[in-house]
């Protein structure tokens, strides 16, 4: 595979030396300066103060131009296998393929099942830790952390989502992860999602209102400096984790601190595409049912469904939630369409917050088991768990 050291060209040449000038200065050959470029080989130690002193950089700076060696013409899995047999080259044009991969991972989540996912998002968290572990070039470690901090992510949902909520441990794992390696960046939007998604598990699998409010809280408080977006979206699940203690009043100040965010939010804010109307009103209608509030709850959710189908794993959410609040107003019509709308979503998605909504609309439904309308739904939901 060629190769070549890029920035060390760009230096020599900033430097005002031509290879032929650079290697005069040094007392070496021609083809010793161009064997350099071309990563072939490296400059000998007793002479690297002497180049670094001709580059004008110190010899920290020499190594981590020595170090950066891009791979030429060749396809980005050639570029990947090079890297992971020889991970302390890893330069930044690996680590950008791995950014995109775990972009398009990422971006794929609200459409794809988790279980389709998990294996090729798992490679890839791998490759990155093994490769950030390994690499020698500074820069190419931080940015190599940063792509952790999101892979880490990535893997704590999908091993929770695959594990239908059952599995604490080893999304909290991942999490905490995507916290170290955040902040050992300093990144606070990456370490307050990843502490808000720690908030998830409390609220949602550990069924802990109060350890998702500290957890939510402190995702807010990380967030405040970086991120009006990552701030008001932790602070509507401060909200969720009121709603289910059934503390009204303390649920209705955080929505209102959370709507708050929204005159602050700019155009750089990393996480504006997550916290929209549609996201406060799901999560609002979600607060309204948890504080057995149906009525408020129903005008909401029927707005947020059809403003999430883009959205399949949030729009099934908000379905389920808009089945409870019609079953519990009694609205058994409805309820029963928005029921099958429900399963049709799940099918598609796999989601397991959704297909627990389903499951726990179909509980409710229980007293009219007998109902031919009832039945239907029964029979769909055995078939659904028949699959999962």
């Amino acid at each position: 595979m060629a190769t070549k050291r890029i920035r060390f060209v760009q230096r020599r040449k900033v430097a005002g030396f031509t290879q032929e000038g650079l290697a005069e200065h040094l007392g070496v050959e021609r083809s010793t300066v161009g064997r350099w470029e071309t990563a072939e080989t490296e400059p000998q130690v007793w002479l690297r103060p002497k180049l670094a002193r001709a580059l004008k950089v110190t010899g920290e700076e020499l190594q981590g131009i020595l170090s950066d060696v891009t791979a030429l013409q060749a396809r980005p899995s050639e570029r990947m296998n090079f890297a992971l047999e020889n991970p302390a080259s890893t330069d930044m044009v690996v680590a950008a393929h791995l950014h995109e991969r775990v972009r398009r991972l990422d971006e794929s989540y609200d459409q794809s099942s988790s279980t389709s996912l998990l294996g090729p998002a798992g490679q890839t968290h791998g490759q990155v830790k093994f490769l950030r572990e390994n690499a020698s070039n500074p820069r190419v470690r931080r940015a190599l952390y940063e792509i952790e901090a999101d892979s880490a992510t990535l893997m704590g949902q999908l091993v929770w989502d695959v594990s239908q909520r059952r599995d604490q441990h080893a999304p909290l794992t991942y999490f905490g992860e995507a916290v170290e390696a955040a902040r050992h960046v300093r990144d606070p939007s990456i370490e307050s999602y990843a502490t808000l998604r720690m908030s998830f598990v409390a609220l949602y699998g550990e069924k802990s209102p109060q350890r998702g409010v500290t957890l939510a809280q402190r995702a807010a408080e990380v967030a405040k400096v970086a991120s009006p977006s990552l701030t008001g979206l932790s602070l509507l699940h401060v909200a969720e984790g009121h709603a289910m203690k059934g503390a009204l009043k303390e649920c209705e100040d955080a929505l209102r601190k959370a709507d708050a965010q929204f005159d602050r939010v700019g155009p750089d804010d990393v996480a504006a595409q997550y916290y929209t109307v549609n996201e406060f009103n799901r999560l609002s209608g979600s607060c309204y049912l948890f504080l057995d509030l149906p009525e408020r709850a129903e005008p909401i959710l029927r707005t947020t469904t059809r403003a999430l189908a883009a959205k399949k794993k949030s729009q099934v959410i908000a379905l389920g939630n808009l089945t409870l609040a019609l079953i519990r107003q009694g609205k058994l019509d409805e309820a029963a369409a928005t029921m099958h709308r429900t399963i049709d979503a799940v099918e598609l998605t796999r989601g397991w917050g959704g297909l627990n909504l389903a499951f726990s609309a179909g509980r409710e439904l229980r007293q009219w088991r007998n109902e031919p309308w009832a039945q239907d739904i029964n029979d769909r939901l055995l078939a659904l768990m028949a699959t999962t």
